[in-house]
């Protein structure tokens, strides 16, 4: 591949080293705004048109979106689809709007810009998800961690963890691509570590559901409703 003459771009992160920018403007709001339309389907996430299904429930969260949060693993984006479909609402996985935003996917972020580059374009992406109508949002595993996307979401929405045990985790995104924070490393002890930094913090959602290995996708969304519905009428 050729490279331009001249200098690389750059992106001159407040606290992280200077380093080569494909491109970062997913970092800033106007460009993410630009973005809000639909993305479709494909991929990881996008946003999906909520699919009209027989037997209609009744949406237990009206006027507010649904946030989805747990550890990679816990079925955020597959749960998210069905539950969005279930309730006739939009569903968009943040991940992949930051891939659309930013041109490359998230492993690319993380190797070019690094983690904190990447959590500051996570937290405007989310932030402009949350406007507009109603949808089913599902974020990526440290979403949470950060304190003024937590604000947010418990301003705007309503957030459900996704609460996983290790080992069911472990099965599923060992020895799969697109784990960034899991390259070259043991994806179990990586799992370890992240459930005692971040289940605390996942703890403080509105809603908790249990992802079981046994669990089809239809069976977490009806827990999900069940829960929800538990939660509204406290």
């Amino acid at each position: 591949m050729t490279l331009p003459m001249g200098p690389p771009p750059v992106c001159n992160m407040t606290g992280l080293r200077v380093v080569p920018c494909p491109d970062a403007s997913f970092l800033t709001d106007a460009n993410a705004m630009a973005r809000q339309g639909p993305a479709g389907p494909a991929g990881r996430g996008g946003i999906v048109e909520g699919v009209s299904v027989m037997n209609e429930v009744v949406d237990p969260a009206p006027g507010r979106s649904i946030v989805l949060i747990g550890l990679m693993g816990a079925g955020k984006t597959s749960v998210g689809k069905r539950l969005a479909a279930r309730l006739g609402r939009p569903f968009v996985d943040s991940d992949h709007e930051i891939e659309e935003a930013a041109g490359q996917d998230i492993p690319s972020i993380f190797a070019t810009l690094g983690e904190g580059a990447f959590r500051d374009g996570e937290r405007r992406v989310i932030a402009r998800l949350l406007t507009g109508a109603p949808k089913v949002i599902a974020t990526g595993g440290g979403a949470w961690m950060n304190e003024q996307t937590r604000a947010a979401i418990e301003k705007d929405a309503l957030s459900v963890w996704l609460d996983a045990k290790l080992n069911t985790l472990h099965a599923r995104v060992a020895g799969k691509p697109g784990r960034p924070l899991l390259d070259g490393q043991d994806a179990k002890q990586v799992l370890e570590r992240l459930i005692a930094q971040r289940y605390p913090l996942y703890e403080q959602a509105d809603v908790r559901v249990l992802s079981t290995a046994g669990a089809n996708h239809e069976t977490m969304v009806d827990r999900i409703l069940r829960a929800i519905e538990q939660e509204q009428e406290k």
